[in-house]
């Protein structure tokens, strides 16, 4: 049995092959380590039910499950063997394929004809003001972490710096386009 490959199931299964755990601390962990700005956890509900996913297609197993007094059951998961190996797939895959990705701003560039154009430029700028925000942070997070981690548990953070100033060049282009009425276009709705 297979199941859906998704940044969730991915990071669950790497830290069951780590070490054996329970979903809170799978969450706790992808927090800590800051990976939950490119995994999202913010909903316990969505652990669960990627867990559930996880262990109906025998990639993860119940290791134990106990209670402590005054305190609910706590499961405890660990990898299999198919799970392992199931891992190592995903990550060939996901570092070799590019994947048709469905974020919102470029639904929202394709689209933005439903607001006048100056609208669109003053949410285009807000939005630089916002990239400017987490680049400045991304910079300072990189600063920080490089005095005590090597490079490869950063490499997503170099990533997402990459892609966020691409997206800051482009976007201010865009709106400067937009104030100089070299992109204008006529509202209807």
């Amino acid at each position: 049995m297979s199941t859906r490959r998704s940044p969730l199931a991915m990071a669950l299964l790497t830290l069951v092959c780590e070490e054996p755990m329970h979903a809170y601390r799978m969450q706790q962990m992808i927090k800590e380590r800051h990976k939950d700005d490119v995994v999202n956890v913010a909903q316990r509900n969505s652990v669960y039910q990627t867990i559930d996913r996880l262990l109906r297609a025998g990639l993860i197993a119940v290791r134990e499950t106990s209670r402590e007094e005054n305190r609910p059951e706590r499961t405890v998961y660990e990898s299999t063997e198919a799970g392992r190996e199931t891992l190592r797939e995903w990550m060939r895959t996901m570092l070799s394929v590019p994947a048709r990705e469905f974020p919102e701003f470029p639904a929202a560039l394709a689209f933005m004809l439903v607001l006048p154009p100056d609208e669109v430029e003053a949410a285009l700028r807000a939005r630089v003001a916002a990239l400017e925000g987490r680049l400045s942070a991304l910079d300072a997070e990189m600063r920080e972490a490089a005095a005590f981690l090597e490079r490869v548990f950063m490499v997503e953070s170099e990533y997402q710096r990459c892609v966020v100033a691409a997206e800051l060049d482009y976007v201010r282009g865009l709106a400067d386009d937009l104030r100089a009425g070299r992109l204008d276009w006529d509202f209807r709705l």
